[in-house]
């Protein structure tokens, strides 16, 4: 009788798997649910999964219509649990002003200070390679470096006290139709000195000095452009294709626009307009980086398959690096906000320009959400934690082609 049952279940798991086979062949292209795992070489999930994730999907979908209604919303939304992609889709328009050209999942999107992360694992990566220490004076790589003290561990948690290079530019850098980029920032604090808000490791402030500062270091210890070293070391290895680091090298004039990615949009009074560019997008490190939301899952996946680093060095970001700070729940590791009272969460905002970025990751329960923006008016994070709180789907695990059993 177990055996006839058995038979039983294995044939309409089978009509199953088939008939959901032959309804995604004439899924529509605005679908929200799609073949994106596909290029990211999962085992292909059973279809009991699918009638989980189809119905998740429809959830989430609603979600953000929903929000797309009541605030505007226009972005690409990206949700996936277990290795499985159960949301990739966009809502809204490139121009956000006539409602022309229809955003794709596809488009790179700035980062803003979700950058940030890009540039510690940078550094780990060097960290890695014997090219750097994380506690040795940063004077060793910048040797006219004005500030005592300061180390890589130090800038990558935000606790050096470094003033803000955006404020010392907005007052000595004179002609703002100029670029700046990051030996231009380095030689401001070389020649004006700007007043340190405390002593290092005396406190904790976030500052986009520090991460910039990192780009620097990157290029005194390699020899290459930042944006070269992120290419080669991290965009190129994970088949990132979508993902670039915006730079104006070479650039005499801030051009008008960026001409790269999707355009990023304000609101002045009730009209949308394309936010211009500007003289700082030339400074690296804390911002810049450009990507798809697929490609930015990529790039969470190879902190789960510790593809570029062992599992030793990178746990080692979600260290919070101010266990004491009592002001915030929240603390800091190496590139990543660490979510207090949610074990093993992390996460990074990103807000510049004309872009809001939105990047969760709950490690203890492999849920990521990335949400991606190219308005700077829009919902906040509260409905994104509720989605990332939302019970866990009872999914099998997804593991890389690589560990897929051979068949004989």
């Amino acid at each position: 009788m177990r055996k006839r049952v058995s038979y039983f279940i294995l044939i309409v798991a089978g009509l199953s798997a088939f008939l959901l086979y032959g309804c995604r062949q004439h899924v529509k292209p605005d679908h929200p649910v799609t073949t994106a795992a596909d290029s990211l070489h999962f085992i292909p999930y059973s279809s009991y999964d699918s009638l989980i994730i189809q119905q998740k999907a429809k959830e989430l979908n609603r979600i953000f219509l929903h929000l797309r209604r009541r605030t505007g919303f226009n972005g690409v939304v990206l949700y996936a649990e277990k290795g499985r992609i159960i949301l990739d889709k966009a809502y809204g328009y490139r121009n956000e002003r006539r409602h022309r050209d229809p955003l794709q999942t596809g488009d790179a999107f700035q980062l803003a200070s979700g950058s940030k992360m890009f540039s510690a694992l940078a550094i780990m990566i060097l960290k890695h390679r014997g090219k750097v220490d994380y506690d040795t004076d940063i004077r060793k790589y910048l040797p006219d470096f004005p500030y005592e003290g300061i180390t890589l561990r130090l800038m990558m948690n935000h606790r050096t006290g470094l003033p803000r290079y955006m404020s010392l530019a907005q007052k000595e850098w004179k002609n703002k139709r100029i670029p700046m980029n990051n030996d231009d920032m380095l030689a401001l604090f070389e020649k004006y000195k700007p007043t340190v808000y405390f002593k290092p490791n005396h406190g904790f402030h976030y500052c986009n000095t520090n991460y910039a500062l990192l780009a620097n270091v990157v290029e005194a210890v390699t020899g290459e452009h930042f944006e070269d070293f992120i290419r080669k070391n991290i965009f190129q290895p994970l088949h990132m294709d979508s993902s670039f680091v915006y730079t104006m090298r070479g650039l005499k004039k801030v051009p008008l626009y960026v001409d790269k990615g999707v355009p990023g949009w304000y609101l002045r009074g009730w009209r949308w307009r394309r936010m211009t560019n500007d003289y700082l997008n030339g400074v690296l490190g804390d911002k810049n980086i450009y990507c798809s939301a697929l490609d930015l899952y990529k790039f969470d996946r190879s902190w789960d398959l510790f593809t570029l680093l062992p599992d030793s060095v990178l746990r080692e970001a979600f260290v919070p690096g101010s266990p004491h700070y009592w002001r915030r729940k929240d603390n800091y590791g190496f590139g990543w906000r660490i979510r207090g009272g949610m074990d093993s969460t992390v996460y990074h905002f990103g807000w510049w320009k004309g872009f809001r970025s939105f990047n969760i990751r709950d490690m203890k329960h492999h849920k990521t959400l990335i949400v991606l923006t190219n308005t700077d008016h829009g919902p906040g994070s509260a409905t994104f934690w509720k989605i990332i709180r939302s019970d866990t789907l009872p999914l099998g695990e997804a593991l890389p082609l690589s560990a897929k059993p051979k068949m004989h």
